[in-house]
C-alpha cells in the first residue's frame, strides 16, 4: 500500500497537474485581453513603467520556455507568448516580468535562490550518484553525503515557491493597476498564474518525498548497523 502511495505521488499528481496547466493554459490561448497587447508589448510597457530600460524582452523558442535571466537581464518568451494578445500570453509574460521587479527591489527570497543556485546544481548533480553508490555499498555514510547533497537541491525547490508566487501577484496587480486587463478580466489571468504555480508545488512535494524516503532507508540502515 505504502508503494503504490508513494507512486501516486511522484508520478500520477505532477501528471495531472501538467495536464491541468496545458488545459488552462490552451483555454486562455484563445481568449483575447481589452488592451489588445502581445505579450512582448505588455512586458515592454511595464519594464518602460518601472524604469527598467536596460531589461530586455527577446523571443525563445520552445513551447511554455518563459523565464527571466537575472544574468544578462532579459525577458525570455516562447513565441506563442511573445506574440500571442491573449490572457495566457500577457499573464506569462508580465510574470516573468514579476521576477525584474523583484531583482530590483531586492526581494529577499529570490537573492536567496541566487545564491544557492551553485550548490543546489552540484547537489542534484551528484546526490543520486552518491545514493546509489551508499546503497549498492551498503555504506550508511555515503547514503548521508548524497542525502545532504540532495537536500541542497530540495531546499532551492523550497525557496523557489515564495518567489514564483510573489512574482505572479505582482503580475495580476500590475496588470491591472497598469490598464493590460480590465477588472472582470482578472479571474482569468488568475486561472493561469495559478495554474503554473502548482507546478512548482507538485514539483517541491515530489522532491521531499524523495529525500524523506532516502532518510527513512538512511534510518534502517543505520538501524541494521547496530
Amino acid at each position: 500500500m505504502g508503494f503504490i502511495f508513494y507512486f501516486i505521488l511522484i508520478m500520477i499528481i505532477p501528471l495531472l497537474v501538467q495536464v491541468y496547466l496545458r488545459n488552462t493554459y490552451s483555454k486562455y490561448l484563445k481568449v483575447g485581453t481589452s488592451s489588445g497587447l502581445s505579450g512582448a508589448q505588455a512586458a515592454r510597457r511595464i519594464l518602460d513603467a518601472n524604469g527598467l530600460y536596460d531589461v530586455t524582452v527577446e523571443q525563445v523558442s520552445g513551447h511554455l520556455s518563459d523565464h527571466y535571466d537575472p544574468r544578462t537581464r532579459s525577458v525570455r518568451l516562447s513565441s506563442a507568448n511573445y506574440h500571442g494578445t491573449s490572457i495566457a500570453s500577457i499573464s506569462v509574460a508580465v510574470h516573468e516580468v514579476g521576477h525584474c521587479l523583484q531583482q530590483k527591489d531586492g526581494y529577499a527570497p529570490l537573492r536567496i535562490r541566487h545564491a544557492l543556485v551553485p550548490v543546489a546544481n552540484i547537489g542534484s548533480n551528484i546526490s543520486f550518484i552518491l545514493i546509489l553508490i551508499g546503497v549498492l555499498l551498503s555504506s550508511a555514510n555515503l547514503l548521508l553525503l548524497g542525502i545532504a547533497a540532495m537536500a541542497a537541491a530540495v531546499l532551492f525547490q523550497v525557496i523557489t515557491l515564495p518567489v514564483e508566487f510573489n512574482a505572479s501577484s505582482r503580475a495580476l496587480n500590475v496588470m491591472i493597476s497598469s490598464g493590460l486587463i480590465r477588472n472582470d478580466e482578472e479571474g482569468k489571468a488568475r486561472k493561469v498564474l495559478n495554474a503554473a504555480a502548482l507546478t512548482y508545488v507538485a514539483a517541491t512535494v515530489v522532491a521531499i518525498a524523495e529525500l524523506l524516503r532516502f532518510v527513512l532507508m538512511f534510518t534502517g540502515m543505520r538501524n541494521n548497523e547496530d
